[in-house]
């Protein structure tokens, strides 16, 4: 849809209130060209201040060879994912298999889960025919609502059964409570999950907020999408000599949006007032129209006293 919009204009092709608009935002790169590119697209000058680093290392990569053996996934009814990222940890662990497959092409029905856009990834490259040579064993659910807890309710009762789940290993940063409250209400409703780190969530480093710091015009909004992100720029922040406080007053008219109800709540653990949060969190194109809904009560933010 945002691939057939006039740079500057909203869907109905009026001007859109982001136009001019310089919208900074934390994502980590996995996701930074998609939500930039979206922000042009209506007229807006991103302004990237990454500040976690998404990636596999040899690590993560060992610790998920063990499930991508012939068979090793017999054992288990699902394999769920909460993220794009460990979507593509599995496809990278996966790229090689030329033989037998962790999926046997006999057996129950096995269902394979992810959230929103993320479910994507499952149709691409193979990534369902390296898992099993057999289409018709696997199910693929997505749950209509793109959260932890929806899709949980989607899996249904686990009756004791066991589901894989490929999560993050954080590291320099506290753990969200996201992944932690995902295999509670696993547990209760009758699952056995089993988490495996597939990709590491780290901190950026000290100077990851320089640009922000050193930003002597205005910033319209700040946009996060994981509360991961928002402890990365506190520690930013604090290397730097600065604290949030500081930031709300150089730019008081600035709007912070979060990325969906998960993300506000962990973004105001952390002190941080939540102006815009989505409702349609599938993909960041609910994010934009949240934002630009919301634009036109705040002018221009300038800088502050």
């Amino acid at each position: 849809m945002a691939a057939a919009l006039a740079l500057g204009c909203s869907p109905s092709g009026l001007p859109s209130q982001l136009s001019g608009r310089r919208v900074a935002f934390t994502t980590p790169l996995t996701y930074a060209g998609r939500l930039a590119r979206l922000l042009e697209l209506r007229g807006a000058t991103p302004f990237h201040l990454p500040a976690v680093v998404i990636d596999t290392t040899p690590r993560t990569l060992a610790a998920l060879l063990p499930y991508l053996a012939a068979g090793a996934l017999e054992s288990f009814s699902a394999l769920a994912f909460t993220s794009r990222n460990g979507i593509t940890a599995f496809s990278l662990g996966l790229a090689d298999a030329d033989g037998p497959r962790p999926l046997s092409d006999s057996g129950e029905l096995f269902t394979i889960a992810a959230l929103g856009k993320d479910a994507e990834l499952l149709h691409e490259e193979g990534f369902l025919s390296k898992i099993c040579r057999n289409p018709s064993r696997i199910r693929v659910l997505v749950p209509e609502i793109a959260s932890p807890a929806n899709l949980v309710e989607s899996l249904g009762a686990g009756s004791g059964r066991r589901i894989l789940c490929p999560v993050p290993s954080v590291v320099d940063l506290e753990e969200p409570p996201v992944v932690p409250d995902f295999l509670r209400d696993l547990w209760a409703r009758g699952w056995v999950p089993e988490r495996v780190p597939a990709y590491e969530t780290r901190w950026t480093g000290p100077r990851c907020m320089e640009g922000l710091v050193a930003l002597d015009t205005a910033l319209d909004a700040m946009v996060f999408t994981s509360s991961a992100e928002v402890e990365g720029l506190m520690k930013g922040l604090q290397a730097l000599g600065w604290d949030w406080g500081k930031v709300r007053r150089r730019w008081p008219k600035m709007l912070v949006c979060a990325h969906g109800p998960v993300t506000a709540k962990g973004v105001e653990r952390f002190g941080v007032r939540v102006d815009v949060v989505n409702s349609k969190f599938s993909s960041f194109d609910g994010l934009i129209e949240a934002l630009t809904s919301m634009m036109p009560a705040y002018p221009n933010s300038q800088l502050g006293p």
